[in-house]
């Protein structure tokens, strides 16, 4: 009997692997999410509905700041995975730190360009481009707002817990989302931005 159990608990899947994959399925639903939004986007853009349009509203000095910090973000976090393989926890948590850091920065700049352009009468509700704008933009950053967020929860867990095989594919996967909303932003920002203003 112990013998016909133990050959049982054998084909269990590897519970790190099984999550994985799950998180895996979670990213195809979000390439779908934003594809859509990106669709939604571009078939609005024009719709101004004699409101103000790309040209008037983006500023773009700030946009290749938020561009540059969050590109740059996504670097730190690759350092973070390096100090990680190379079991470094110290320098794990700081540029896990650090990439938090930059991801409030762009935040920050986000909700100024939003701020700027409400003051300015350029709502949610001003039009339709306006409407596909904010949706978009603003589902990006409410993932980066996620992001930040699992990634603090990440540091607290390696501090407690130290570098194991859990926390390995804790980095590993949130450091995936960060560099898949990286992707996403180069579009946001080529097809929103640099696209809209010229």
């Amino acid at each position: 009997m112990a013998n016909v159990n133990a050959g049982h608990h054998d084909h269990h899947p590897d519970q790190e692997e099984l999550r994985t994959f799950a998180f895996w399925i979670y990213l195809m639903t979000d390439v779908i999410l934003f594809a859509t939004l990106f669709a939604t986007y571009i078939v609005l853009q024009g719709s101004t509905d004699g409101g103000p349009g790309p040209k008037d509203l983006f500023q773009m000095s700030g946009i290749y700041a938020s561009t540059f910090i969050l590109l740059t973000s996504s670097f730190t976090s690759g350092l973070a995975i390096l100090a990680m393989n190379k079991g470094n926890r110290l320098a794990l948590m700081n540029w896990l730190g650090v990439t938090v850091f930059l991801g409030a920065s762009f935040l920050f700049l986000e909700i100024n360009e939003f701020i700027h352009m409400v003051s300015e009468g350029a709502t949610i509700g001003t039009s339709a481009f306006l409407t596909a704008f904010y949706t978009l933009v603003g589902t990006h950053g409410l993932h980066v707002t996620l992001g930040m967020g699992w990634m603090i929860i990440v540091i607290m867990q390696i501090a407690k817990h130290g570098i194991t095989p859990v926390t390995k594919r804790k980095v590993n996967i949130i450091s995936l989302f960060w560099h898949f909303l990286d992707v996403v932003w180069i579009f946001v920002f080529t097809i929103v931005y640099v696209m809209g203003v010229n």
